[in-house]
């Protein structure tokens, strides 16, 4: 475990219960986001390659602009 995690915790232990359990919580559900992220990018990696393929042809043949960040 990391310095940073360990004081983390040590930190955590203070709080009262309820708090400790928000917090454990948002921690959990962010570890199973991460998760099915990875599990999803894992099974589509020749979508994302065919994906990224496309959107390069319609850069090379000027089917794309410059998004202007004033405009979004």
């Amino acid at each position: 475990m990391t310095e940073l995690l360990e004081y983390t915790i040590s930190r955590l232990k203070n709080l009262p219960a309820d708090e400790q359990d928000a917090i454990a919580a948002i921690i959990l559900d962010e570890l199973e986001d991460e998760r099915r992220w990875d599990e999803a990018f894992a099974k589509s990696p020749d979508l994302l390659a065919k994906l990224a393929s496309e959107a390069m042809a319609e850069y090379r043949t000027g089917k794309t602009q410059e998004l202007d960040p004033e405009k979004l």
